[in-house]
């Protein structure tokens, strides 16, 4: 028997201006999966994570986690609620230290202000428990390094780190590999499926190797609809996929 979804959408749609985005979407996600949206360009992939996090509202449908409708939900009550997506809380400070980055995510999470004006103390409390996130994303060597001189792929990385600092039940991830080496891919594909343990991850990922690697679901958009469904495998072997994305990927 199948276990109720953490996340379910039924009948998503987005129009703009007649166009329609995202058209009749119907998602499962599972409670402490790895589900990977993938997608040539202009599928629909950002739209879903806009419609999901309220950063859109819908044109049609409904949006319900863990079985209660949050369709009218605004951003701010999705993530209360422990839906929280990377870049969604303006992850990365770059004047800031990489320390600081993630003592003010968790300073977030708590609801206490942001007075920079007032004494750090009360910040230095939270030290410790960023060390430990720093640890877990392999960047405590950085703690003290200004977050915008760190390279490409760590900045990602603090990005992940500041999100995990908002304990996310559900954590959306938006193509958090794009533009890596193939060291950084492999770091960040491993990071993921570290932070996957004990929540539920969604990510939209170009990079075949990491979907293959790691997800447990695939959900394949094509002009705002689902084109097909299931674990990397089967997806994967399913002509109008390879006709859609697999054979331009690969190209």
């Amino acid at each position: 028997m199948t276990a109720d979804p953490i996340l379910e959408t039924r009948g998503l749609t987005k129009e703009f201006k007649g166009f329609v985005a995202v058209n009749n979407v119907n998602l499962k996600i599972q409670r402490g999966t790895i589900h990977a949206l993938i997608g040539p360009n202009g599928a629909g992939k950002t739209t879903v994570f806009n419609l999901l996090t309220k950063f859109l509202p819908p044109t049609g449908g409904t949006i319900l986690y863990k079985g209660e409708d949050i369709t009218r939900d605004n951003p701010a009550d999705v993530a209360r609620r422990g839906i929280i997506r990377s870049f969604q809380i303006s992850a990365v400070f770059p004047n800031l230290s990489v320390l600081e980055n993630v003592r003010l995510a968790l300073q977030q999470k708590l609801g206490t202000s942001f007075h920079f004006w007032k004494s750090e103390k009360s910040l230095d409390t939270l030290n410790d428990a960023a060390l430990a996130i720093l640890d877990r994303v392999g960047l405590r060597s950085f703690s003290h390094t200004h977050a915008g001189e760190l390279a490409y792929g760590r900045k990602r990385t603090l990005e992940i780190a500041t999100t995990l600092a908002m304990e996310p039940e559900l954590m959306l991830l938006d193509e958090p590999t794009a533009g890596m080496g193939h060291e950084d891919v492999d770091r960040v594909r491993d990071l993921i499926q570290e932070v996957a343990k004990g929540r539920t991850v969604l990510m939209v990922e170009h990079n075949m190797s990491v979907v293959s690697g790691i997800c447990d679901t695939i959900t394949v958009l094509q002009r705002g609809a689902v084109l097909a469904e299931g674990p990397y495998a089967e997806v994967s072997a399913n002509p109008q996929v390879i006709e859609a994305y697999m054979g331009t990927a690969h190209a």
